[in-house]
């Protein structure tokens, strides 16, 4: 069990065992009342062993296929969520209170689960992964292209922010360990302790095969000296810190993967619709104060520019003034505070001179931050601030407005004139994280989104259609991506499946369709085929790609035509009107209905007695090449192209080709035609 008297000595977890440093420990402060209760070091710590211990681990994820990965996130997640209580515990000693610490602790697990979830939705149970269609290179099919996705073979290390010390870190882990690649996992120090809370539980939980995480409390020493081609870095924290790890020589010198996620000018635009009164208006200023005091303003996504009518300055101003005055601030874990604490002294500090630079070019209208007004805590001790808010009247004219960041709960009033001024002052913060727009006309909405979409990683709109179920302006989400051009980092993280591409090599392989089928698991025309029994009699223990089928024919009728039109309600002229039909420059006369032609090539390749094939769930891909005409005789070849057993479960899905051609050879109807198989199939 963890030793938690204070102050705790935190340790490294490297090469399979928690180990100190070797030097001076550093003291870590209890963000709202000062104790000290901590200390970090890494000196003398082997990060180059490190590496190559992670290098070697990654062999059994990598042998794990993308549904084991999966499975075990989904249990790690739910071992995590069973014991927040600890960790919520732990995380008021950072500031946050019990709100802020469920944005961090709730949320981070749930992005774990999150992914968990969509990656046995969205992907197969394979160890490669396939991107996009087959590219045939040949006329007759005997040379084709595949690309697919495997895992690297290095560490993808982490160095996270102050501000998220659990969240920072599983939103990372997440599409890394389900990639199939081992992490390094470097917090920074001040709220280190909680984020080695954590990785204890997840060790403890024997969960991940040994190597797949590593963490180191403290400095990197020269952990970046030894990265590789294999290798990936990812950065979250100021932009000033992460453009000089993007140069390092080592990251240069490899071409060494890098992502990097810094904290931004984020803008919240008022459109000139929202009046007050108005429900967007009060949308508006109900954002701006959360935002402005969740994690008391320590957020990357956080709103740093209130871009606003200039008609519209002093009702803002007003509403900010009731909601921001008199904002309980004080201890995390005191009933009244609705705010906490930043996350140390030194924190506390350097906000203060970046309010002060703010104010050389914004006047002070809400606040005063040398004098801390609070409901309980030490304003000495704990690393207390009240909310500020600058105003800058002529903000095309000012340079720190759009150049400083003030992490904390400060930001910044300014007036627009019209649209296009201002998407030109959000442009003027170089490129962030995250933009919102309060509107509810949909040409402003419009106008707004293209002016601010290329550099924004993200955009919210906010209106009353949306007000209950909005995630709101500063939530980055499992699904979308999180990331931002410009002085945001340029990097994307997160971004539901995309998320795995930062870990996975994107490799094209050429070659005869047979070979290609063996290696990507997945049949196209001229690879190998199988025709001994119907297909849909087989379970996946049976079954092989390339087993086919192929169907006797069956003629269209005109009265097959028109009795489906009456039928299904499906009367469109060119089935109903040989005149009308011949007039569209497609067609020679009347036409088979498309839904008609899969219909009966179902009818044809569909094995009616029970048997293994459990259900049918969709078609992907459906198109209709060529008109089918009364008189055309259709025949079916029914292909099994791709078999994605599940980890879980006595079943599985396969992928079926589906090809409609006319006796002439001329190809009527592709599409995919997708089932639910079972396992194994007793016929008794």
């Amino acid at each position: 069990m963890l030793d938690m008297t204070y102050p705790h000595r935190l340790k490294s977890y490297l090469c399979g065992s928690w180990r100190k440093g070797q030097g001076g420990a550093k003291p870590l402060a209890h963000a709202a009342t000062g104790e000290i209760i901590a200390e970090i070091d890494s000196t003398g710590l082997d990060f180059a062993e490190a590496l190559a211990f992670g290098r070697g681990a990654g062999a059994a994820l990598r042998a794990m296929t993308v549904h084991e990965r999966a499975l075990m996130l989904k249990a790690l997640g739910l071992k995590l969520m069973a014991q927040k209580e600890e960790f919520h515990a732990l995380s008021l000693a950072t500031g946050a209170t019990p709100r802020d610490g469920q944005i961090d602790i709730e949320g981070g697990i749930g992005t774990l689960l999150n992914y968990a979830s969509r990656a046995r939705r969205e992907l197969p149970n394979t160890r490669i992964l396939t991107d996009g269609p087959l590219e045939p290179l040949s006329k007759d099919a005997s040379f084709s292209a595949q690309h697919i996705l495997s895992p690297l073979r290095g560490v993808a290390v982490h160095i996270n922010a102050f501000n998220f010390p659990i969240w920072g870190m599983l939103e990372k882990l997440a599409p890394n360990l389900l990639a199939g690649m081992p992490a390094i996992v470097k917090p920074a120090s001040q709220t280190a302790y909680l984020t080695e809370l954590m990785v204890r539980r997840i060790i403890e939980s024997g969960l991940l095969p040994e190597g797949s995480l590593q963490l180191i409390c403290g400095g990197v020493g020269d952990l970046l000296d030894h990265v590789t081609g294999q290798d990936v870095v990812t950065f979250t924290g100021s932009a000033a810190t992460g453009q000089r790890l993007r140069v390092h020589p080592a990251i240069v010198r490899n071409s060494t993967r890098f992502t990097m996620e810094a904290d931004s000018l984020n803008a919240c635009l008022l459109g000139p619709d929202a009046g007050p009164g108005s429900p967007e208006f009060d949308l508006f200023i109900r954002e701006v104060t959360r935002e402005m005091t969740a994690k008391a303003g320590q957020k990357c996504t956080a709103i740093r520019r209130l871009i606003v009518p200039r008609a519209q300055v002093g009702a803002v101003r007003d509403a900010l003034h009731k909601a921001l005055s008199h904002l309980p601030v004080g201890l995390p874990d005191d009933p009244a505070t609705r705010m906490g604490a930043l996350a140390g002294l030194d924190q506390r500090a350097d906000v203060r001179r970046a309010i002060t630079a703010l104010a050389a070019e914004a006047e002070i209208v809400i606040g005063d931050p040398d004098n801390v007004q609070l409901v309980s805590g030490n304003s000495e001790r704990g690393a207390f601030l009240n909310p500020v808010l600058l105003y800058a009247d002529q903000p095309l004219r000012a340079t720190s407005v759009h150049a400083v960041e003030a992490f904390g709960p400060v930001a910044t009033l300014m007036p627009y004139d019209d649209l296009h001024q201002a998407t030109e002052l959000a442009a003027m913060g170089k490129g962030s994280l995250v933009s919102s727009v309060f509107t509810n006309a949909p040409e402003v909405a419009q106008e707004l989104v293209h002016g601010l979409a290329p550099l924004h990683g993200r955009v919210m709109i906010g209106n009353r259609d949306s007000a209950t179920t909005s995630t709101g302006h500063g939530s980055p989400l499992p699904m979308l991506v999180h990331g931002g051009p410009g002085r945001a980092g340029g990097g994307e993280e997160l971004g539901g499946m995309r998320g795995l591409h930062h870990y996975l090599q994107r490799t094209a392989v050429q070659g005869a369709p047979r070979l290609l089928a063996a290696v990507s698991g997945r049949w196209s025309d001229g690879a190998s085929v199988r025709r001994d029994r119907h297909p849909f009699r087989k379970s996946l223990s049976e079954l092989q790609l390339g087993d086919q089928l192929l169907t006797e024919s069956r003629s269209i009728t005109l009265a097959d035509i028109e009795h489906f039109a009456n039928f299904t309600g499906d009367t469109f002229y060119a089935h109903m009107d040989e005149q009308a039909a011949r007039a569209n420059p497609f067609f020679d006369g009347r036409v088979a209905h498309g839904y008609l032609i899969i219909s009966f090539a179902a009818g044809l390749f569909v094995q009616p007695d029970p048997g293994p094939v459990l259900a049918n769930y969709g078609i992907d891909n459906l198109r209709f090449l060529t008109p089918v005409y009364p008189g055309d005789a259709l025949a079916v070849t029914l292909t099994c192209k791709e078999i994605n057993p599940r980890a879980e479960g006595d079943y599985g899905e396969v992928r079926w080709d589906c090809k409609v051609c006319k006796a002439t050879g001329e190809v009527v109807a592709l599409y995919d035609v997708l089932t639910m198989v079972a396992k194994v199939w007793d016929a008794e």
